[in-house]
């Protein structure tokens, strides 16, 4: 089992920034796919970004090029770094590990992110 807790949330103006963060327990991650996901009020969970153990990455079109994420296997934590924020990007935000690209087996409890116009 891996536990997963994000931090970093907040409220932020448009065209601000912020820095997610998914510290996970339980066993290291270094071999997990690690995801961030984010669900906005009356719509569906949608994919942000996500990051590969050689450290390649995935963004969703939506926040190519204003987001950021990294991965510090050593503290066995990712992050997500947000910047150019819009109040479009306003939402739960989700960190997930899993072992496939389709498939995330472990979730974390969700911080929230908004971004007031």
């Amino acid at each position: 089992q891996v536990q997963l807790v994000e931090s970093g949330g907040g409220l932020v103006q448009t065209g601000g920034s912020l820095r997610l963060s998914c510290a996970a327990s339980g066993r290291p991650i270094y071999s997990y796919i690690m995801g961030w996901f984010r669900q906005a009020p009356g719509k569906e969970r949608d994919f942000v970004a996500r990051i590969l153990w050689t450290g390649g990455s995935t963004y969703a079109d939506s926040v190519k090029g204003r987001f950021t994420i990294s991965r510090d296997n050593a503290k066995n934590t990712v992050y997500l770094e947000m910047n150019s924020l819009k109040p479009e990007d306003t939402a739960v935000y989700y960190c997930a590990a899993g072992v496939r690209i389709s498939q995330y087996d472990f979730w974390g409890q969700g911080t929230q992110v908004t971004v007031s116009s």
